[in-house]
């Protein structure tokens, strides 16, 4: 065993510079080391028991602990020791306690020239001397950061008469600093942790709510259709094929699922294959080991390591390459699939959900899709209908799209108008509930006041072609629809009568009645008229 570092001054053969030269040279050889063994993530209670390691063979103490200051307890409690008893490092002291507790009240470092001297000196994880046992040292080290106590280092030392402490008190000094640095970071890391432990758990709270069957919009019979096979698959494990136009709800189809399954904890992993090139999609899917292509410079999980033990969704499957179909084949009909460029088989405990807007029956006819790929996938298909096919559906969709893009853009938008009711039930939606959704944002950008009129509609719903109108129309034509709108929209919000219509428009009822005999409206449909959902969410009504 080397001589401890304070006694290395005393070697008369070495000339004195040259052995305060050394002296130094190996007490930074301990501080980088204890450094290194301090920066260690997630090793902190072997990481302080290696340090004091350390201090055993540079100070030659006989004992040594570190004592962390635990919030829940309040207590000062061991959480490193070197040497010390069974019955010692069960020791607590509270702040002020003894001197250990002392210590870290006050901040200041103490020296115990002689053990059996100080009856401040608790007989718990340091006890005094006892008769016949070689006298001891002790010192004691605060641990603080941000200039708040965290804990102390305690060490013995063998009894010198004498003896000047000031090299170990300095040397235990920048142990105790770089003790703090290393803390300080792994609470730091374990904070951060606890955050996104608990931001997880939240967001999987809020997707599992989002999700849920009872927040998917539509009560046609179509609908209701989807509802009852979701509610049939989603407790298996089985392959689900989603088919519908794109901008029908497919994703949101495939989450539903995934949120009520027994999987529903783990990982929901979706892919687009059509908007990865075919060189790329391998790879994503499998991954790669380090050098199996130009730039891949370390190995990487797939999508199917990603989601073992979940769920993986493959959006647009229709657009796979023949190659990776093949593969794809390999993994529902073995479980297992090799990373590119590698020879180790992965297992994939992976729930498939695929969807796709082609007519996989015409690219396999084609020779485009594999046919017995189609039938691994197509063990159960869910179609989505168009929108064009759940009409009764388009005004709750335009109510919901309504409340949640006036929330969002802070806008206080109420209703929409009659005229602009009719505008989008008699539209054909081509882009189906996505197309239905920018409408509505858009809508609720473009209205400056508390109703949605036909005019805050995009052109589109305007023209000929969608609602069979005439395409040029003159100044006073247009002048006349707004007037009819306002009326309409007055006398659907008075429930018919016309005295309160007029109040509302700041006319009088006989120019009101004038108006209505002139474009031919029908009062009697706004009598007892029931309130829009939107309205009911609003009063909280059912």
């Amino acid at each position: 065993m080397r001589p401890p570092l304070a006694n290395w001054y005393g070697l008369a053969f070495v000339p004195r510079r040259a052995q305060l030269a050394r002296e130094d040279q190996r007490a930074l050889a301990v501080l980088a080391e204890i450094g290194r063994a301090l920066a260690r993530a997630g090793e902190t209670r072997s990481a302080l028991e290696r340090a004091l390691d350390l201090l055993e063979e540079a100070l030659g103490i006989v004992r040594g602990a570190v004592f962390l200051l635990h919030e829940d307890s309040g207590a000062l409690q061991v959480d490193a020791a070197l040497a010390i008893s069974e019955e010692g490092l069960g020791a607590r002291y509270r702040p002020g306690e003894g001197i250990i507790g002392r210590v870290l009240q006050s901040g200041r470092p103490v020296v115990v020239p002689a053990s059996a001297r100080e009856p401040l000196l608790l007989n718990r994880a340091f006890q005094r001397r006892k008769a016949g046992a070689p006298e001891v040292s002790v010192l004691c080290v605060p641990i603080a950061f941000d200039r708040q106590p965290a804990g102390v280092l305690v060490v013995d030392v063998p009894f010198r008469e004498g003896r000047d402490f000031q090299f170990e008190m300095q040397f235990l000094g920048v142990v105790a600093a770089m003790m703090a640095q290393a803390l300080r970071a792994q609470r730091a890391i374990e904070d951060e942790r606890s955050k996104l432990v608990a931001e997880n758990k939240n967001l999987r709270s809020e997707l599992e709510e989002r999700y849920d069957l009872s927040n998917i919009v539509g009560t046609s019979g179509p609908m209701r259709q989807v509802y009852e096979q979701i509610a049939q698959v989603a407790q298996t494990n089985t392959t689900v094929l989603i088919r519908g136009e794109s901008g029908t709800g497919k994703e949101l189809i495939a989450h539903a699922i995934h949120y009520n399954s027994p999987r529903a904890q783990k990982p929901f992993v979706k892919v687009s294959c059509a908007a990865l090139p075919d060189t790329l999609i391998e790879s994503e899917l499998f991954g790669y080991e380090k050098g199996a292509f130009t730039g891949a410079q370390a190995r990487k999980r797939g999508r199917f390591e990603l989601a073992h033990g979940g769920t993986l969704f493959l959006d647009e499957v229709g657009e796979l390459n023949l190659a990776t179909q093949v593969k794809l084949l390999r993994v529902l009909q073995e479980g297992e699939f090799e990373r590119l460029g590698g020879t180790e088989t992965i297992k994939a405990d992976v729930r498939l959900i695929t969807a796709t807007n082609r007519d996989l029956e015409a690219a396999m006819a084609e020779k485009q899709f594999r046919e017995d790929l189609y039938y691994r996938l197509n063990v159960f298909s869910i179609f989505v209908p168009p929108l064009r096919d759940r009409r009764p559906d388009i005004m709750l969709l335009a109510d919901h799209f309504l409340i949640k893009y006036a929330r969002r853009h802070n806008k206080r938008i109420k209703r929409i108008a009659t005229p602009a009711i009719d505008m989008l039930v008699s539209y054909h939606w081509p882009g189906n509930v996505r197309e239905l959704e920018n409408t509505l944002e858009r809508a609720v950008l473009t209205c400056d006041g508390q109703v949605i009129h036909g005019h805050d509609l995009p052109p589109t719903l305007q023209t000929a072609e969608a609602s069979g109108t005439a395409v040029q129309s003159s100044l006073s034509d247009a002048i006349e629809q707004y007037e009819k709108d306002l009326i309409l929209d007055a006398l659907k919000s008075a429930r018919g009568n016309r005295a309160k219509a007029a109040r509302l428009l700041g006319t009088t009822e006989r120019i009101i009645g004038y108006k209505i005999r002139k474009y031919g409206i029908e009062v009697a449909r706004f009598r007892g008229a029931p309130p829009s959902a939107a309205a009911r969410r609003r009063t909280g009504t059912s």
